[in-house]
């Protein structure tokens, strides 16, 4: 009976989650981004026009009135439209969620502006990643399979 009453709660609950249609949707143009680092804010608030966005499950553009969403970021980059201004950040991965006031937040362990890499650099990089992927030392492999996975977004970004 309890398990019940618990199902028919949380039945209600379910149900009573705001749902948004375009009919709906609010009347801002503008995207609130908050874009934050462990020591470092890159964006708090600021009115944009849209973010692109490297997610797990493929590529997304966000403009305003989105509908709600949480996802997990891939290696890559995150362009930032601000009016004719465009601004690129390559992050290793993170989270973005969408929230219902068009506030876009993004947070990352690392973002670095995209021009701040070189391609030279970077294939040096994985040549010395690549040479540790077949270690016998099982913690030596997985370190440059993930930098392999980073690095190779980066280099495919920088094309």
């Amino acid at each position: 009976m309890f398990r019940l009453n618990a199902a028919r709660t949380l039945t209600k609950s379910v149900n009573a989650v705001a749902k948004r249609t375009y009919a709906e949707a609010a009347a801002n143009d503008f995207l609130k981004l908050q874009f934050a680092l462990p020591h470092e804010t890159l964006f708090a608030g600021n009115k944009v026009t849209q973010v692109n966005l490297p997610a797990k499950s493929g590529g997304l553009g966000i403009l305003a009135n989105h509908v709600p969403t949480v996802e997990q970021l891939s290696p890559g980059v995150v362009e930032i439209f601000e009016g004719s201004n465009t601004k690129k950040y390559f992050v290793s991965g993170g989270f973005a969620s969408v929230q219902p006031d068009s506030t876009l937040c993004v947070t990352s362990v690392e973002a670095f502006p995209l021009e701040s890499f070189s391609q030279e650099n970077v294939k040096s990089l994985i040549s010395d990643a690549s040479k540790n992927l077949n270690s016998s030392d099982e913690k030596v492999a997985a370190t440059a399979a993930i930098q392999l996975e980073v690095l190779e977004a980066l280099q495919a970004a920088l094309k």
